[in-house]
Parts: C-alpha cells; sequence; structure tokens
C-alpha cells in the first residue's frame, strides 16, 4: 500500500486536486497525464517503481477533470500553456523549486511548455507516448509542413473514432483496448477499474472534453523552439502507437539536443498491459 497525502493547491482561481506518495525530502517527480485523463489514470504500479527508485511522485487532476475545478470554456477558453501554469501550481502547493517532469501524450506537450518557458522548475524531462507540440502550433499558425511530416493516427484508431460509441465505461475501455496496440496482452479488468474509478470521481464527466478545445486553440508560447530546452531529457515511446506512431516520439527525440529515445517494443498508447508501468517507470529520467 502505498503512502499517499491528498490536498488541493490553488492556480489562479482554481482548485487542482493533487496526491503525493512517497518521502516528501526526496526529490519529486511530477507525473503529468494526458488530455481528459485525471490523476489515477497514473497506475499504481507505475509510481511504487519511481518509489523503489528513490523519489517521491506527485499526480494530480488536471482541470477540468476529476475532482479538480470545472471551467466554463467558453467564457473562461484556456490553452496549453494554462495547463502547464496549473503544474507550476502544483509545485508551488508543495513548495517545490524543482522537479522531475514526466507527461504522457498530451503531458508530454504540457512538459515541453515547462521545459522551454520554466527551465529552472524541470530537473528532467520524460515524455511519454507525446509529439512535438512546435509541429502543432505552426499547423494551427498557418504552416502545417512540421506536422504534415508526421505519420497519422493507425486505422484501428481512426475506425474506433468512426464508430461513435456513445459516452461511458464501455466506449473507454473500447478506446483504450486500440490504445494497447495489437502486441501486447490488454489488462482489461485492470483498465476498467482505473476507468470506473475515474467516473466515479469526476465533479463534470463532460468537462474532461474542454481539454480537445484547449489543445486546438492558438498559442504563441508554444512556437518556441525545442532546441532551447536544457534539462536533461528521455523520449519513451511504443512502436505500435495507435493515436502518435512512433515518428512522433522520433521527432520529438531529434527536437530536442541531448534526448535519448527509448522505443518500447509492443507498447502502444497507454499503460494497459501487465508488466508495462514499471518498464516505463524504468525509463523515466532521474
Amino acid at each position: 500500500m502505498l503512502d499517499t497525502h491528498e490536498r488541493f493547491v490553488v492556480s489562479g482561481p482554481l482548485r487542482i486536486w493533487t496526491e503525493r506518495v512517497g518521502d516528501p525530502e526526496l526529490p519529486a517527480v511530477l507525473m503529468i497525464m494526458g488530455s481528459a485523463a485525471q490523476g489515477v489514470s497514473c497506475p499504481d504500479a507505475l509510481v511504487g517503481r519511481l518509489i523503489e527508485r528513490g523519489v517521491q511522485v506527485i499526480r494530480f487532476d488536471h482541470r477540468d477533470t476529476g475532482r479538480s475545478s470545472v471551467v466554463d470554456f467558453d467564457a473562461h477558453p484556456y490553452t496549453i500553456a494554462d495547463l502547464g501554469r496549473d503544474c507550476l501550481a502544483v509545485l508551488d502547493g508543495y513548495g517545490l523549486q524543482s522537479a522531475h517532469v514526466a507527461g504522457a501524450s498530451l503531458g508530454g506537450m504540457i512538459a515541453q511548455w515547462l521545459g522551454v518557458h520554466a527551465p529552472g522548475r524541470v530537473r528532467s524531462l520524460t515524455m511519454i507516448s507525446s509529439s512535438p507540440v512546435r509541429a502543432w502550433a505552426r499547423a494551427l499558425a498557418g504552416e502545417p509542413a512540421d506536422l504534415d511530416r508526421l505519420p497519422p493516427p493507425t486505422p484501428a484508431y481512426l475506425a474506433h473514432q468512426a464508430a461513435g460509441l456513445p459516452p461511458g465505461v464501455e466506449s473507454d475501455v473500447a478506446l483504450f483496448r486500440v490504445f494497447n496496440g495489437p502486441v501486447r496482452p490488454f489488462d482489461e479488468p485492470a483498465a476498467r477499474a482505473m476507468l470506473e474509478l475515474a467516473l466515479s470521481r469526476a465533479t463534470d464527466p463532460a468537462a474532461a472534453a474542454n481539454h480537445e478545445r484547449a489543445a486546438w486553440r492558438p498559442e504563441a508560447d508554444l512556437l518556441a523552439p525545442l532546441w532551447s530546452i536544457t534539462a536533461p531529457t528521455s523520449v519513451v515511446h511504443g512502436d505500435q502507437d495507435p493515436l502518435h506512431p512512433l515518428g512522433h516520439g522520433e521527432a520529438l527525440a531529434a527536437a530536442i539536443p541531448g534526448a535519448v529515445l527509448h522505443v518500447v517494443p509492443g507498447m502502444g498508447h497507454a499503460l494497459t498491459s501487465p508488466g508495462l508501468p514499471e518498464e516505463v517507470a524504468d525509463l523515466i529520467r532521474l
């Protein structure tokens, strides 16, 4: 059983739910989860392995997810940069000058923003199943060339999206089955338990869709070159990722000086295969 401490921190007018696991005197790892994902989507097995490596771990609910504040997006639209500022508020709430930062998918894009715009707060960076945020920002600015060079989602993922399943746990389980990829076994009971927990603790389950709107809002901050990142950086990417195929991870690693690319055989876009959370935890840069 992991030794945990929950608290809310303040980010401007918002309250962000957080959880710290481990010894507060040890260096911290800030886990940033992906679009519409709560902190509980970060597997306990991954957190436990990081604790064994000698750190404390902080996971949290993004705004519009879980127990954190719900935002009226039409009245108060936000961007990836604002999600990055929430991360800084989490560090401030725990009195942390800096942390190792690990982000998955959209969380990896938020991590890139932190590496560029808050370098003093970042001890190391690990991007998991992510994509170069600058490519997306350039596309929004009318310069799609970088994005066009990245591989599109796989037919399996596009078919799932086209199926238009009604929202709910069954639809989410089906999505995570696709995210898992075809090679490694899919731990459906564990995925279902996580998704049911997330639904049970969400103040407004529909609000999480605002992350997709945030990701497509232009933001000048995101155009900053990734070569300005100075933190030691690792990129962890599966060779079976259906949403961001491996070319996204390769491009991200190539854009950051000294970045190390770890290709995980058989890994898709989710940590829903037995043993995979521990394997990825061992690749997080400390």
